[in-house]
């Protein structure tokens, strides 16, 4: 970080998931699968799924109801709202922007969406940083949340399978005692592999010109080309940050990764040579929950003492765009 920069807190996260519950079993009913067909692909067991009218802005805003309380602030405190989310219930109003009128944030805050897919909030972090840093803002609440159960293709085996719906969120502030808990970040993109996973909005051309061609609002994915793009990528990513940071792997006490695909999370665990208990997966429960997997991940590892705070953290995702990122984090006490 420039030393021009304030430093950046981790002040509070919090995440919210549906109840109900599908199983692998459950998708037997869908198409020809079974659970060990899923599992061994994918280390998914099971995903939580929004019912009814429920949606990404009901989980964001429980997610930031926690992150909130933890971090000591209220919601008046708040100053800026980030919302990352690549399938919000609407375009507009911003994901952010029903947050924040949800929690009752005062004084006409702004608050915005950013698109980075499942790095989105690392991407959030990121933006965040850079506002706290220059002192534009103080106080600032980040939140990843998604219902992509309503944009999957429900007779797609190959993509359907993969996705759950959840939220995540955090509350970043002015690092008073001048200490940084984000100790190297890094965000990258390239566009020219973008059809590896791609969500067309629909849409038709007005009547009095050539129609286009409509998107069917269905997410599409190329697993093998992302499954391969990832595991050549990522991983190098990492080890920039871990160095940037000036650490060694064996310094940092926890991977928490973006929970995509469990094969690809213990490509990353072998590439740093972490032992189980330092890595943190909770994919068979709740399948690809996008950006929000992260936090997930974090809240619910220091709730089940998979995660001592006090402690320093690998963050690490990718996602459509092809967007990826990597951050290497200190993880306060009081936090979640």
């Amino acid at each position: 970080m420039s030393k021009n920069l304030k430093p950046l807190r981790i002040a509070g996260v919090g995440y919210s998931v549906p109840e109900t519950i599908v199983t692998n079993d459950d998708l037997t009913k869908l198409y020809e699968t079974s659970d060990e067909w899923i599992y061994t692909r994918t280390g998914i067991k099971e995903r939580r799924v929004v019912s009814g009218n429920q949606n990404a802005v009901d989980l964001g805003k429980e997610a930031a109801k926690k992150a909130i309380e933890k971090s000591g602030f209220k919601p008046e405190e708040i100053d800026c709202v980030i919302a990352a989310a690549s399938a919000p219930p609407q375009l507009y109003p911003a994901l952010a922007c029903n947050i924040q009128a949800r929690l009752g944030i005062p004084d006409f805050v702004p608050s915005f969406d950013l698109t980075a897919a499942c790095t989105g909030l690392i991407y959030a972090l990121q933006v965040a940083r850079g506002l706290i840093g220059s002192g534009l803002y103080k106080n600032i609440l980040l939140i990843a949340a998604d219902n992509n159960s309503r944009l999957v293709d429900w007779e797609d085996r190959g993509s359907s399978i993969l996705f759950g719906d959840g939220a995540g969120a955090m509350v970043v502030t002015e690092a008073e005692d001048g200490v940084d808990d984000i100790l190297s970040l890094d965000v990258r993109a390239d566009g020219s592999i973008g059809q590896y996973i791609y969500l067309d909005t629909p849409g038709k051309n007005c009547p009095l010109v050539e129609p286009c061609d409509e998107g069917d609002a269905k997410i599409h994915m190329a697993g093998r080309d992302v499954y391969k793009f990832v595991v050549t990528t990522l991983p190098k990513y990492v080890d920039k940050c871990i160095d940037e940071a000036g650490m060694t792997a064996a310094d940092i006490d926890y991977l928490i990764p973006h929970q995509a695909n469990q094969r690809i999370i213990e490509a990353l665990q072998q590439r740093l040579e972490y032992s189980d208990e330092k890595v943190i997966s909770n994919i068979k429960y709740y399948g690809n929950t996008s950006a929000a997997s992260i936090p997930i991940a974090l809240v619910e590892g220091v709730e089940q003492g998979k995660i001592k705070l006090g402690s320093t953290a690998i963050l690490c995702g990718f996602g459509a765009g092809m967007t990826w990122g990597a951050a290497v984090v200190r993880l306060r006490e009081g936090i979640c």
